[in-house]
């Protein structure tokens, strides 16, 4: 490899002709992320509108992204009532190397021992065979550009229900969020 040193004009001409090749391929930057501790906005808090029922479930969208965040933190949901919740995927790396999901534990799970067990779950796309009755709904594990959906009841027992992100260390960098049952 051969490095030249490039004057302040050619450096200015450098830099215009990559911020162009950014534009013409698509890239962007990233909307700053609120600090943590700030409360959530209206796309990140999904409560009820209209209850769903098994004949309409009402759909909850979900986006992820290579930056492990869930687009929406809080759910509220009515006892009984039928989501239908939809991943979303707008990362690009495989699910092999950045996969996320959305699993809905039960109540009393503790979510840090759910995660940890899920680590030796790769086969099963880290969902522990051996704790499935810790599960009240998922999705499938997704990579880059991919999109999943699930129907479920909401709980009969109010109170909240923690979700997270399965594949290793989401959790631990906060791709977690609580559905509260009222």
């Amino acid at each position: 490899m051969k490095i030249a040193c490039v004057s302040a004009r050619g450096g200015v001409v450098a830099v215009v002709a990559l911020m162009a090749l950014m534009v013409s391929a698509g890239c962007k930057p990233s909307a700053p992320e609120a600090p943590a501790g700030t409360v959530a906005s209206a796309a990140q808090t999904a409560s009820m509108s209209a209850r769903g029922t098994p004949e309409a479930p009402r759909e909850i969208k979900i986006e992820v992204s290579d930056s492990m965040k869930f687009s929406v933190t809080q759910l509220t949901a009515a006892p009984g009532e039928t989501l239908r919740v939809v991943l979303v995927n707008s990362g690009r790396a495989p699910k092999e190397a950045m996969g996320h999901n959305w699993v809905l534990l039960a109540a009393g799970v503790d979510a840090t021992a759910y995660v940890n067990a899920a680590v030796g779950a790769k086969a099963t796309d880290y969902l522990p065979a051996a704790r499935a009755g810790d599960v009240l709904a998922h999705t499938k594990l997704l990579g880059g550009g991919a999109r999943d959906a699930i129907v479920f009841t909401a709980p009969s027992a109010t109170g909240d229900y923690t979700y997270v992100c399965t594949f290793p260390a989401h959790l631990q960098l906060g791709m977690k969020g609580v559905l509260t049952v009222k």
